[in-house]
Parts: C-alpha cells; sequence; structure tokens
C-alpha cells in the first residue's frame, strides 16, 4: 500500500507518522511518500520521519519529493494537508479581518474565503493528477477550510473519490467522554458514536452513543449543572438548553462576535503569529540528529488526535471496517430536504464500499437559517475561484453573515485580491 501525503513539509507530519507506526498491523502499508514544495522543510520534517522509521525497524519507507505526480502515482490513499502560501498567508487572512473591523480568522470569515480562494485550485490540480495517476485512490483532505474545499471537489472532480476531515469532532466527543468520567458516569465499552450536522467548522453535536448505550441526555445535565467541568467551549446555557445541542467551538465567531473581535483588539499575536513561533521550535526540535520521537511541544500547535483521525478512518476504509465517522461529503439525501449535492459535517459509514452518509433528521428551523447563509457563501466561493470570478467573490461576502456591510464589499474584496495576488493568477486574466 501506498500512501501520499501532500504538504508531507507539515509539522504535523511527524503525528501521522506514529499514527501509521501505530497501526502497521492493521494497515499494511509498504511506501509513504511526502510531497512538498518547500526544500527545507522537507529535508527537515522528511529527515525526521524517516529516523522515526528506522528507530521501530522500518516496517515501510518513507519517501521525499517535490514531485506532486512521483508522489500520487499508484497510491491507494491521497492525504492532503497543504497551506498556499504558508503560516504568511494565514497570518494575513487574521489581519485581512482585523483591518476591517470584522473576524480574522483562517477558516471562517473573509480570512476563510481568502484561504479558500487560493486552495480550490490547488485541490483541484491534486485531483486532476489523481485521475490520471491514481483513480482508484481517496483522497483525504485536512485542508482548511475542510469543507469548503471538500465542496468545490464534489462539484468540480465528481469522479475522484474525496472527504473532507477535521479533528473537532473527535476533539469534542474526547471532551464529553473525558467530562462524564468526572461526573462518574461509566461509559460502557464498545463503539462510540458521535451525531453531528452541520457544515465544517459550523456543526452542533446532539447525540453520543456508547457501547449501544444514550449518553446525550446525560451529558446535558451535567453540562448545564456545572459547564467548568467539559474542556469545551462555553455557550450561554440557556442556548445549549434551548437547542439541546453543543455548537461546535468555531460557532462562538457567529454567537459572541463582539467578545471575539474584543480579543481580537489585543493582537498582537495573531493566531498565526503564535504558531509560527511554535513551529520555528518544533522544526528545530525535528531537525536534531538523534531524535526519533516527536516532541511534546507538537501537542501546543493544535490539532490534538489528528493522527487519529486521519489513520482510523484510512483503517476503517481498507479492512472495511462499517466503522462510523464524523467527516465532510456530499449528503446525497441523507437529510431530508436538504440539496443533494451539499456537502455537510454528518456521521458516515466507513467501509471499503466508500464513506456513506448516514440518514439524519434536518437541524431546526434556528440552526437552519444560519446553515443556509453559510453554504450559499460556500457555493459562490467554489464558483469566484473556479472561475476567477469577481462579481461570485462579491456576492460571497455579500453572503456570509460576518462578512462586511454592503458599502465595505468593495474595499475588502480588493484588500484581498491585493494581498494575495501572487496566489490568485484566475483573478488576473
Amino acid at each position: 500500500m501506498k500512501v501520499a501525503v501532500i504538504g508531507g513539509g507539515s509539522s504535523y507530519t511527524p503525528e501521522l507518522v506514529k499514527g501509521f507506526l501505530d497501526r502497521v498491523e492493521s494497515l499494511p502499508l509498504s511506501e509513504l511518500w511526502l510531497v512538498d514544495i518547500s526544500p527545507q522543510r522537507l529535508e527537515t520534517v522528511g529527515g525526521f520521519a524517516q529516523r522515526m522509521v528506522r528507530a521501530v525497524g522500518q516496517p515501510f519507507t518513507v519517501h521525499l519529493t517535490a514531485d506532486q505526480k512521483d508522489g500520487i502515482a499508484g497510491a491507494s490513499y491521497v492525504i492532503v494537508q497543504l497551506r498556499v502560501g504558508g503560516m504568511r498567508a494565514r497570518r494575513e487572512d487574521e489581519y485581512l479581518g482585523h483591518r476591517h473591523g470584522l473576524i480574522g480568522q483562517e477558516t471562517t470569515g473573509v480570512g476563510g474565503m481568502a484561504n479558500a480562494l487560493r486552495t480550490i485550485p490547488v485541490l483541484l490540480d491534486i485531483a486532476a493528477d489523481m485521475r490520471k495517476m491514481a483513480p482508484e485512490a481517496l483522497l483525504v483532505n485536512f485542508t482548511n477550510p475542510s469543507g469548503l474545499v471538500t465542496q468545490a471537489l464534489a462539484l468540480h472532480a465528481p469522479e475522484v473519490r474525496a472527504v473532507g476531515v477535521c479533528n473537532s469532532p473527535i476533539t469534542t466527543q474526547m471532551a464529553i467522554l473525558e467530562g462524564l468520567a468526572k461526573h462518574g458516569v461509566t461509559i460502557p465499552e464498545g463503539t462510540i458514536e458521535l451525531d453531528a450536522l452541520g457544515l465544517n467548522h459550523l456543526t452542533w453535536y446532539r447525540g453520543l452513543q456508547a457501547g449501544g448505550q444514550d449518553l446525550w441526555t446525560r451529558f446535558l445535565d451535567t453540562y448545564l449543572a456545572d459547564p467548568d467541568s467539559y474542556d469545551v467551549h462555553h455557550f450561554a446555557p440557556s442556548l445549549v438548553a434551548s437547542l439541546a445541542m453543543l455548537p461546535n467551538s468555531y460557532l462562538q465567531y457567529y454567537y459572541q462576535t463582539a467578545a471575539k473581535l474584543a480579543e481580537q483588539a489585543k493582537w498582537p499575536p495573531s493566531r498565526a503569529e503564535k504558531v509560527m513561533e511554535i513551529e520555528k521550535q518544533l522544526l528545530a526540535q525535528y531537525a536534531e540528529p538523534e531524535r526519533s520521537q516527536p516532541p511534546t511541544d507538537l501537542m501546543k500547535r493544535g490539532g490534538a488526535y489528528y493522527s487519529t483521525v486521519a489513520v482510523q478512518l484510512l483503517d476503517a476504509h481498507y479492512n472495511d471496517s462499517g466503522e462510523t465517522h464524523v467527516v465532510n461529503v456530499p449528503h446525497r439525501g441523507a437529510v431530508p430536504g436538504w440539496p443533494e449535492e451539499w456537502v455537510l459535517e454528518m456521521p458516515c459509514r466507513v467501509s471499503r464500499a466508500g464513506i456513506l452518509p448516514l440518514s439524519a433528521p434536518p437541524l431546526p428551523p434556528a440552526c437552519y437559517g444560519l446553515t443556509v447563509q453559510v453554504k450559499m457563501y460556500e457555493l459562490l466561493t467554489v464558483a469566484a475561484a473556479v472561475h476567477g470570478d469577481r462579481n461570485a467573490a462579491y456576492q460571497a461576502l455579500l453572503a456570509h453573515p460576518l462578512g462586511p456591510p454592503a458599502d465595505r464589499i468593495e474595499a475588502v474584496l480588493e484588500d484581498m485580491l491585493h494581498t494575495n495576488r501572487q496566489h490568485l493568477p484566475q483573478f488576473q486574466q
């Protein structure tokens, strides 16, 4: 089995390598190809990955390349974890919002849109190479904004099997289970399944089962009585009680906008600037010639359980397990009344046959309204990215709940396109 990682020079890669090493018995990987356009990062991160694998007897080989086609050719799985423009572009995404009095974030709002405009053409190029050189492979996309990018793949590369993945659902699941344990709730042995519905970073959690036993009511009761016992973002108890659902932490940008803008007013440092410092330290540790284990500082990078999500999904698919995973795919009618081509974050059955969305009741009107707004923004952003359509980009900003007022759209759009001009050739034609 060959697995290609596009963006293999990412600081996340050692965690992914560890995940593969932990599952060599069930996932018979033979070749791991790390693909990156940065020679320095590929040498540093890739060299460390090779030492990690050699230290445990080299159960598989690690190949380093800047040639995307070589990496993809003959792969069974293509994991995409790239960032167009690197961390500097993420910082620009954050400060784009900051400059205009808007939320500055890499996946949400105007920053998320800038990120998507840069990223979608690159992912479609990867899909084109997969069509030619790995037509049976599964594309597993971690690249942000994950749901939006996966929507673009579903619309413009439908023949490539693709799934968008995020660590937020499993992080929330683990936090809920740990909180329940604090309250003396015994977690039954067996399969754990989280019920969720929405868009990536715009999801509501609404159920949890362990060993066939429903734990959601107990969670809601204990959370409302003692929110601090749960390591999740805290929303107003009245909101959680009214919906009987826990919003994804990124919904704080919509439900608590004023508070987030107040935090943002204290920049620098932004989150990107903090991560840049963390990555500088991580890369120095990865370069240590005697190191063969990931450093503890990796947890500061964010993305907890990243390797768990990635490798569990590949394991479930390869071994035809039929496990349920919360991922991003077109729902294809699984949610009655919603357009079938919408990519949703929802529970899916994973097997060799593919990623099958499970039938799910729609969200209540209070959540559906916001979902529709953001999905319209997503579809307009896809059109803008694919066709270099400035009017679609204008309307995407108009549609987004966190976008600028109508009389400021032109200024924000001009700033976005100018700041990212080197990565947006489709708008220069």
